[in-house]
């Protein structure tokens, strides 16, 4: 397997640069409680209602453990559920992590969420993975964020989850080739899922006996309608992967 390379900066000193002048004109503190230091303390990651209830990300209709794709669904589906660790909308904590993680550009708060999703995915009766896949950015959308959240969560959650274990973390699997409208501009599922379509694939340079009877789980940070998962799974059992189901922050 390929291991996930960092790619190192040519002056590593700018970056120390960066970050203290950062914490000099925005200090940090914590998005709950205001606890110095801190984008999310321990405190206030405990206090986020963990979801209870979860539905199949296909239909949204029937209760599944887990969210687990419904019997209905799996005919017409490459996804095998979608496991949330929180309800968007239920705390504002999490809410508010997720947009400042992605349009306030702040890396550093992948760290807690991507612990928190390691955290509650244990309780998960999901099968366990055989790879971690990040659901990828297309390359304009990462060069002009400067990173792709759903890497930087799934690498804290690799980290997170049962370490021992030492399932590999692959963002060289899947691509973004398509340049797509933000899913949350366009209006109901079926308008999601036609946004999407094309949209991903399977790099040329992976050869099908990589993915082959494989079971991947994919991180991604925020799911409403799973239309973004969907693709993705469809794309990956296409190449051979034996079973696909995601994992995400909040739905």
């Amino acid at each position: 397997m390929k291991p996930v390379q960092t790619k190192a900066l040519p002056f590593p000193w700018l970056s120390k640069i960066e970050e203290f002048v950062g914490d000099m004109l925005f200090p940090r503190s914590c998005l709950g409680c205001g606890a110095p230091d801190t984008y999310l303390c321990d405190q206030c990651i405990d206090r986020i209602p963990r979801r209870r209830e979860h539905d199949c990300p296909i239909c949204q209709k029937t209760r599944t453990p887990d969210g687990a794709t419904c019997l209905s669904c799996r005919k017409r589906s490459a996804l095998g559920g979608a496991f949330s660790a929180a309800v968007f909308r239920e705390n504002r904590i999490i809410s508010d992590a997720v947009h400042v993680l992605k349009y306030e550009y702040v890396p550093d708060l992948a760290e807690p969420l991507g612990r928190l999703l390691a955290t509650r995915a244990r309780e998960s009766e999901f099968p366990l993975p055989d790879l971690i896949i990040p659901v990828p950015l297309h390359p304009w959308r990462e060069r002009y964020r400067g990173f792709n959240q759903s890497m930087e969560i799934a690498r804290y959650f690799s980290t997170h989850f049962f370490p021992e274990l030492s399932i590999p973390l692959r963002d060289d699997i899947l691509r973004r080739t398509r340049f797509t409208l933000p899913q949350a501009r366009s209006h109901g599922a079926k308008e999601r899922r036609k946004n999407l379509r094309g949209a991903f694939t399977v790099d040329p340079s992976i050869r099908k006996r990589e993915l082959r009877g494989q079971a991947v789980w994919l991180i991604d940070d925020v799911a409403t309608t799973g239309a973004t998962l969907e693709e993705c799974a469809r794309v990956l059992k296409r190449s051979g992967a034996s079973s696909i189901h995601g994992l995400v922050i909040a739905r």
